[in-house]
C-alpha cells in the first residue's frame, strides 16, 4: 500500500510520528555520545555501563547511527517518520531476543547485558507504537486518513449527512439538523 497522499502535512498524525522518532533519536544519541566520549573498546564483550547499561564503542556507534535515522525520519515527517518508527521498532525488538540468545557467549560483540535486553525490548514497542499509532487499529475513526484509504467505497461521514437530510429546494439535499 501506497500512503504518501492519504496524510495531509498538517495532519495531528504527523506530529505524534515525528515526537516519537525526535524524542527516541535524541536519548539513543545521548547515550552513544556518552559511550564514545568514554573512549570504550570498540569490540570488548564485557562492556562498560554507560547510563545504567552496558556498552562498548560498537554499540555506541550503532546508537548514533539508529539516532540519526529516527532524527531524519522525525525531520521529514508524515508517513515517512511512521515507518521509519514501525521498521526500527520491530529491529530493537529483534535485537533484544538475537542479543539474549547471544548473552555470556563470544558472539556478544555489543556487550548486551539483561538491561540491554529489557532496554531493547521496551525501546523496541515504544518506538514501534509511535509509528503505529493511527495506522493501526480495528477502530480507526472515519475520518482517519488510512480507514478512508482501506475502504475507498464507503461514503465519508459528511457526504452520509447530506444524503440522509431530505431534499431542499430545488431537489438539492437540504443542510444537516
Amino acid at each position: 500500500m501506497d500512503f504518501r497522499d492519504e496524510l495531509p502535512v498538517d495532519h495531528r498524525l504527523a506530529r505524534v510520528y515525528r515526537v516519537g522518532a525526535g524524542l527516541c533519536g535524541v536519548a539513543l544519541l545521548v547515550f552513544g555520545c556518552l559511550g564514545l566520549s568514554d573512549a570504550l573498546p570498540f569490540f570488548s564483550t564485557t562492556g562498560e555501563r554507560v547510563a545504567g547499561l552496558s556498552s562498548n564503542g560498537l554499540l555506541s556507534l550503532i546508537s548514533i547511527v539508529t539516532a540519526a535515522v529516527l532524527i531524519t525520519g522525525a525531520v521529514i515527517g508524515g508517513n515517512v517518520a511512521s515507518t521509519i518508527n514501525i521498521v526500527v521498532g520491530g529491529l530493537f525488538v529483534l535485537s533484544g531476543f538475537v542479543n539474549l540468545a547471544l548473552l555470556d557467549s563470544g558472539a556478544n560483540v555489543l556487550a548486551f547485558r539483561i538491561p540491554n535486553v529489557i532496554f531493547s525490548f521496551v525501546m523496541g514497542l515504544i518506538i514501534a507504537t509511535f509509528g503505529m499509532y493511527g495506522r493501526v487499529s480495528a477502530k480507526l475513526p472515519l475520518d482517519n486518513p488510512y480507514w478512508r484509504h482501506r475502504h475507498p467505497g464507503a461514503v465519508p461521514p459528511d457526504a452520509a449527512r447530506q444524503l440522509a437530510s431530505p431534499p431542499g429546494r430545488n431537489g438539492i439535499a437540504g443542510p444537516a439538523h
